[in-house]
């Protein structure tokens, strides 16, 4: 029981960083600077705020560093309830790494179009601003394929949860939409015009962050229990 529970609250200590830098790098910063609709202002915002554009540089770096760190916990912690769920949880987490630490130079491009540097003096301030918002459409076109895999790692995981005993279930439930939620967000956005205007897309991502910050919490204070089941393979 003390290993289940030292276990569990190291995966949920992790978990709330990765929560927590997650919302600073892909929520509070983009909030604060980014205005999509004027570029002007959107390049004078990050001119002027430039440390805390760089401070979601690190958020981001932290948050998917921990994201490489949580699953291989919850695999120490859950694979004994399903062995291949358990590899798939971490698989699907693991190829999104990759993914969101490439899509991070766009970030640094961004900083380089604002420096101010000489050689960028060849270019009108309109071209500039253009540049920006280009480097900041390729970011978020990376979030959105990141999106799919963080996604699809909530499935196996919240099966695991449902089916471990040491967890609560309802969690596990709220994981596993919130699995299908990701991935009607990623095909809305992609295939459907005006799809972010629909009532859908604000309450879509709800399930999804009721299971994660909810297991993250029961994680770190709770721990897990002991009763656990027999392994299975397939």
């Amino acid at each position: 029981m003390t290993s289940n529970k030292k276990t569990a609250r190291l995966a949920g200590l992790i978990y709330l960083i990765l929560i927590i830098s997650g919302m600073f790098s892909l929520l509070y910063v983009p909030s604060e600077l980014i205005v999509y609709e004027d570029p002007s202002a959107t390049v004078q915002n990050i001119t002027n705020g430039k440390m805390l554009f760089r401070w979601s540089v690190i958020g981001g770096l932290i948050c998917y560093t921990t994201f490489l760190v949580l699953p291989l916990i919850l695999y120490k912690l859950l694979s004994h309830v399903h062995k291949t769920h358990a590899i798939l949880m971490v698989a699907f987490a693991l190829i999104s790494i990759p993914i969101s630490l490439y899509n991070i130079g766009h970030k640094f491009d961004i900083l380089t179009l604002v420096s101010g540097v000489e050689y960028l003096s060849a270019f009108s301030p309109e071209q500039l601003q253009a540049q920006v918002m280009l480097s900041l459409d390729a970011y978020n076109n990376g979030i959105i394929i990141a999106q799919v895999f963080w996604g699809l790692w909530l499935f196996p995981f919240g099966y695991l949860v449902y089916q471990s005993g040491i967890l609560p279930k309802f969690f596990g439930i709220f994981l596993m939409i919130g699995c299908i939620g990701y991935l009607i967000e990623f095909i809305g956005g992609f295939m459907i015009d005006g799809y972010y205007d629909m009532g859908i897309a604000t309450y879509i991502g709800i399930p999804s962050a009721i299971g994660e910050i909810g297991i993250c919490l029961w994680m770190l204070i709770a721990g897990a229990k002991n009763n656990t089941i027999s392994i299975k393979s397939k």
